[in-house]
């Protein structure tokens, strides 16, 4: 059974106008993402957000491993400039094979 596409735009309310963000820009915006705790994970998401985010400080990633050590958490803060950059960095990371979540 295909699991319904995420929500590209979790920073727009449903009635707002894909024009008007609710979000200032730039700005400092975290997007959480989670995927099996494998080599190369954090790694293909940071390239993303790197993609994304050219200025995007590698070194502020934060990391939490599950309890059991199986997937990964990860925090990327990049300086967000619009609502397409967004949508497009949310869309990137949520194809990726590795990653299971993006919030």
């Amino acid at each position: 059974m295909a699991r319904p596409p995420p929500d590209p735009s979790p920073d727009i309310a449903p009635d707002t106008a894909p024009d008007q963000s609710l979000i200032e820009y730039p700005s400092a915006f975290p997007i959480k993402v989670m995927g099996a705790h494998v080599e190369g994970f954090e790694a293909a998401v940071v390239e993303l957000a790197l993609r994304f985010d050219p200025a995007f400080d590698t070194g502020t990633v934060e990391r939490r491993p599950s309890r059991g050590g199986n997937y990964l958490g990860l925090t990327l803060t990049i300086t967000a400039t619009s609502r397409a950059q967004l949508d497009d960095l949310y869309r990137a990371l949520s194809a990726h094979p590795m990653v299971k979540v993006v919030l």
